[in-house]
């Protein structure tokens, strides 16, 4: 019997299929308001969290990129009030759906029991008080405690002693983000601040390999081990034999991938029958940490782009700039932007634009610049500003 021929897909095909499992390929995937912003989260699994802000910070960017009406109080209703979703290690700090929190309680389990990681920052006895201090007081953040500051051991480190306790304690499962300003968390205790009396069973291995796999299935669209993984080499031989039962049961198949040579990829049968094209004239200014973009090798394979992060190169060796964006219109990345919100002046800078290879034209220039006064007002929350403006009414009775 001859060998069963793999479904052969062209970069195209591919492109598409990943953009409708990111919800890159329509104007408004989710709708608006705080649901929008949960459905989202769900549909990604995480929305990675980071410091940098020239622009708005990559979680609220990589929300508004999908959500045409995002507010930045969507996802802090999220976070507080609804307490939908939790922050915790993906790939990096990461907003999660706390639908999935008994995949993330092995991982908080292995930081309990590794001490070493944390030895530099306390005894175990401090970071007691700390959590007495919380169980007694309530939710803290890190100006509540007041302390002699000590010299950084590195760049990103506090000099509060208490900052590495109360990441120790997170990471350890112990407290919970229960709010975030910016780069300012408020922690408070875990259990307490979803309201559990019992929290939910720990997924076991096999479960959790089957749910990264799940995951990257609805995010990814087609996947390879690799693309599962990333940057989670650990976790690929539990995912492996996932794969290998899917392959058996015939809920997932192997595809071939228009240049990506041996490299193992594969798709649910059902998602090689959605292939469409985006909505024409679609435009997104993405983030360097968007799903799309964070896995460079996976996008160079995909469009035929590789994003660089220039911002820790010295400027006489950037190509695209500080904190460049790459743009997206319809399945093509045809410029990147280095922007930057100037906030006192209440404007956004285009410090570089750069047209890739081929793709300059007057009528994406347009459809840029449309975009670009759209992604300003999000920069500077003038739609958020007007809202918080307007008056209360008070409806009469009919």
């Amino acid at each position: 019997m001859p060998p069963r021929k793999l479904p052969t897909l062209t970069t195209a095909q591919a492109r598409q299929i990943w953009l409708r499992a990111q919800r890159l390929d329509m104007r408004e995937p989710f709708g608006s308001g705080p649901e929008a912003a949960r459905a989202a989260v769900e549909q990604l699994g995480y929305v990675q969290i980071d410091t940098i802000n020239v622009i708005e910070r990559c979680h609220h960017h990589i929300l508004y990129s999908r959500i045409p009406a995002y507010r930045r109080s969507d996802l802090a209703h999220l976070q507080s009030v609804e307490k939908s979703v939790f922050e915790y290690w993906t790939h990096a700090l990461s907003y999660v759906p706390t639908r999935d929190i008994r995949f993330a309680l092995p991982a908080m389990k292995a930081h309990r029991e590794e001490p070493k990681r944390w030895s530099a920052v306390g005894a175990r006895e401090e970071t007691r008080k700390l959590l007495r201090r919380i169980r007694r007081d309530g939710p803290l953040s890190i100006r509540d405690i007041a302390e002699e500051p000590v010299e950084k051991a590195h760049l990103w480190a506090s000099r509060k002693p208490s900052k590495g306790l109360l990441e120790r304690a997170f990471y350890d499962g112990e407290l919970a983000i229960a709010a975030r300003s910016g780069m300012l968390k408020t922690y408070a205790l875990f259990d307490r601040h979803f309201g559990w009396e019992k929290r939910p069973a720990p997924a076991t291995e096999r479960q959790v390999a089957a749910y990264k796999l799940d995951r990257a299935l609805r995010a990814q669209g087609i996947v390879s081990l690799d693309s599962i993984c990333h940057l989670d080499a650990p976790a690929k031989k539990g995912v492996a034999a996932q794969i290998a039962t899917r392959l058996r049961n015939r809920t997932l198949v192997p595809v071939m991938l228009e240049g990506a040579g041996k490299t193992a990829h594969w798709a649910a049968p059902e998602t090689l029958e959605a292939v469409a094209e985006p909505e024409p004239g679609l435009v997104h200014i993405l983030s360097p940490f968007d799903p799309l973009m964070i896995q460079r090798r996976r996008t160079s394979l995909f469009f035929g782009y590789g994003h660089v992060f220039e911002a820790y190169l010295k400027p006489e060796n950037r190509v695209y700039g500080y904190f460049a964006l790459p743009v997206l219109i319809g399945d093509e990345v045809v410029a990147v932007l280095d922007l930057k919100t100037d906030r006192a002046a209440g404007r956004l800078l285009i410090q570089r634009w750069t047209w890739l290879e081929g793709a300059e034209s007057a009528e994406r220039k347009a459809l840029i610049e449309g975009e670009l006064q759209r992604f300003e007002r999000f920069q500077l929350a003038l739609d958020e500003a007007a809202v918080e403006s307007e008056p209360e009414t008070t409806e009469m009775p009919a």
